[in-house]
């Protein structure tokens, strides 16, 4: 009698053999970083022992179309549904989305009770913000917790991941969106072919779509290779996608250069022969593209290559002082900690990490398990040296902890150039 064999289990992690958006098989290895644990995989006391494998991060350009990307897929289940990320813990986040919410209804002339969906809208921030100017909302996130959490706090969340079945069922159910949001969640979908037919077949005739994301030519100018990890999957400018929605029967219409994540890009999408006019802003970023060599293999090379320089000035500078037998603490337990801890190799010179936002506290890093203490921990412990590796929020951290310098602490701010203070 033959017995039922056991399902094989689902890889932990894919390797794409073609571009994302293309599909073109073009692809070249242009900036390999270190591989790292799922980063912001922090875990508690009980389960510091185990160990946390490490996945690859290395980027790649697409050679027929200019995109940037991640071919190693980790499996989503193992990110999402026990996510811990919250809106609310990154610095500005709450004002940058009540202010584009404002920004969103003025320029589209929404009117009050319009359905406004955010696909991967996690605490609900945004769309908090769009309903307390009277508009409908609805959020749709695999983040079960969080998805639970906010639709207590008064905004509908869906804890499932958004595809065509999901599309057709929230239109079945609420009707179609004048506006859907994706805010650096687009960049993180392997399949965004599924998701964009998705968001076309949700949103309504003369509705747009608003997609959100870090600018790869901003990662470039402004170093924030730390950005780069699992979850962010592609890394976008306009040309590819461009060429992408045009396939898919939509059109971008407006782009604007936001400050969040380092430098993001807003794009605004409508059905193709819409009835909004295109912006002059589309062709002339299209423009300075092209003319800054965005989609050349080379402009890669020559950011890994800083990436590089900057990365033995930190390493040397860290190892001196642990010659002298300094203590050296983080400050900034978040997802691109992790990304810049393994790639610069560091994690064993650094004696503990501080953070300010309560979740993160008494938690242990992914991967090295470094513990993770309130910023209280400056004072109490003293350290010698704090290595900021939050480092974009370097100037209100460095405010806020005044005291540590006058009892005689240090901070040390890698990023862009290495500085001390």
């Amino acid at each position: 009698m033959k017995t039922a064999s056991a399902p094989a289990a689902r890889p932990a992690v894919v390797r794409r053999r073609d571009c994302r958006l293309c599909l073109g098989k073009n692809l070249e290895l242009v900036l390999p970083l270190a591989p790292a644990p799922l980063v912001d995989a922090y875990v508690p006391k009980e389960k510091a022992h185990l160990p946390q494998p490490s996945y690859p991060l290395d980027l790649f350009l697409c050679n027929d179309c200019g995109l940037t990307q991640l071919l190693d897929v980790v499996d989503p289940e193992l990110i999402y549904p026990d996510y811990i990320y919250e809106t609310v813990s990154s610095l500005g986040l709450v004002e940058h989305f009540d202010a584009y919410a404002a920004d969103a209804i003025e320029r589209r002339a929404l009117k009050k009770g319009s359905l406004v969906v955010d696909v991967g809208s996690n605490d609900g921030t945004l769309l908090k913000s769009f309903q307390k100017r009277g508009m409908k909302v609805l959020g749709i996130d695999p983040a079960r917790t969080i998805a639970e959490r906010a639709t207590r706090e008064g905004v509908e969340t869906l804890p499932l991941f958004f595809t065509r079945e999901t599309s057709k069922e929230v239109r079945r159910k609420y009707g179609p969106a004048s506006v859907i949001t994706t805010n650096n969640i687009y960049a993180n979908v392997d399949d965004l072919h599924e998701i964009t037919e998705a968001i076309r077949g949700l949103l309504a005739d003369d509705g747009v779509y608003v997609l959100e994301s870090s600018y790869v030519g901003d990662l470039i100018d402004n170093m924030v290779f730390d950005f780069i990890y699992h979850e962010h999957l592609t890394y976008f400018s306009l040309k590819p996608l461009d060429l992408f929605f045009r396939a898919k029967g939509m059109e971008i219409i407006d782009v604007q250069r936001v400050p969040t994540k380092g430098g993001s890009m807003r794009y605004t999408m409508q059905r193709m022969g819409g009835p909004r006019k295109v912006s002059p802003a589309v062709q002339e970023l299209l423009a300075r593209e092209e003319r800054g060599g965005l989609h050349a293999a080379a402009t890669y090379r020559a950011f890994a290559a800083k990436i590089e320089d900057l990365k033995k000035r930190v390493v040397g500078r860290l190892k001196g002082l642990k010659a002298q037998g300094k203590t050296i603490a983080a400050y900034g337990a978040s997802a691109t900690s992790t990304t810049f801890v393994y790639h610069f190799g560091i994690g064993a010179l650094l004696d503990f990490f501080v953070d300010d936002y309560r979740l993160k506290q008494n938690t242990f890093s992914p991967g090295h398990h470094i513990p993770v203490l309130p910023s209280t921990a400056l004072h109490e412990r003293k350290p010698d040296y704090v290595l900021i590796v939050a480092w974009r929020y370097a100037e209100p951290i460095i405010k806020k902890n005044a005291a540590y310098l006058k009892q005689g602490g240090r901070f040390i701010v890698p990023v862009p150039e290495l500085k001390e203070l």
